[in-house]
């Protein structure tokens, strides 16, 4: 096995790797009770496989065709930067907009960051 093979390998490697962080991302949307630890669950680990396939594509096509690809480059970036902020923006709409939290949640820190510690708990 030579070196080209063992990169096209690693990049085939990286790439089902998103691929499963995908499918596991799919069973957080289904089995979390809110609107905020679903988000956690699609903006972490969509993330991650968006970043592992991306990774993965830029790695077979640099063993494969000794292809530097300058788009792929600028898409890990932009994902990387992007999706955690656009993430972390939807969920503090949400949180704006009143949204509940799940009963099993057992504490509000950002209320109490917000109104002061005193803060009467009835939203």
């Amino acid at each position: 096995m030579n070196v080209g093979e063992m990169g096209e390998f690693a990049g085939a490697l990286l790439i089902l790797t998103g691929a499963i962080a995908s499918i596991i991302s799919v069973f957080g949307l289904i089995r979390l009770p809110d609107v905020y630890t679903r988000s956690h669950a699609a903006t972490k680990s969509s993330t991650l496989a968006v970043l592992l396939t991306l990774s993965g594509a830029f790695v077979f096509f640099l063993f494969s065709e000794n292809f530097i690809s300058v788009r792929l480059l600028l898409g890990i970036g932009f994902v990387f930067l992007t999706a955690p902020v656009a993430g972390h923006v939807i969920i503090r709409a949400a949180y704006r907009s009143k949204v509940k939290l799940a009963d099993i949640s057992t504490e509000d820190e950002l209320y109490e960051k917000i109104h002061g510690e005193n803060a009467d708990k009835a939203l």
